[in-house]
């Protein structure tokens, strides 16, 4: 298994953060191979990605969900194995600090390499970006779910 761990400061606060991260079907607005997400219970949801031209679907059930703390996950069923959990960190009223960690096992020798270059790496932070740029210039989440698993 590899890992990546990454983090952003983002300008609006805890709460805004989190409940924009728990709508799950927006995340292809600002990660990059994503095409689509189902969210199919409030535990389940089913992804459709494509990275270089290779297609995958999986489903990732929520092991953990704290509201304005963190959501965990973890692959469930289909062609990608990883396990992640994102954090919410209160810098101040205004800003917050998010934190991805993210645990995966690479598909053959293609993903290995790419690996080991660093691309995951450097797509988890090109989303995190991606979602920084997503959530201020909105100024507020696009809806919200404030349950807890």
């Amino acid at each position: 298994m590899s890992q990546v761990e990454e983090s952003i400061e983002v300008t609006v606060p805890v709460r805004t953060a989190y409940n924009q991260w728990t709508q799950f079907e927006t995340f292809p607005a600002f990660m990059e191979g994503v095409e689509r997400i189902e969210q199919r219970t409030d535990t389940l949801t089913h992804w459709v990605t494509k990275v270089n031209g290779a297609e995958r679907e999986f489903d990732a059930r929520i092991t953990e969900q704290i509201p304005d703390e963190r959501v965990a996950w973890t692959t469930v069923a289909g062609e990608a194995e990883q396990a992640g959990v994102v954090t919410f960190h209160r810098i101040d009223d205004a800003t917050t600090k998010v934190m991805l960690q993210m645990k995966f096992d690479p598909d053959g020798l293609a993903e290995t390499v790419g690996d080991k270059l660093g691309f995951v790496k450097r797509q988890v932070s090109g989303d995190l970006k991606r979602f920084k740029t997503y959530i201020e210039s909105r100024g507020t989440e696009t809806g919200a779910w404030r349950g807890q698993v």
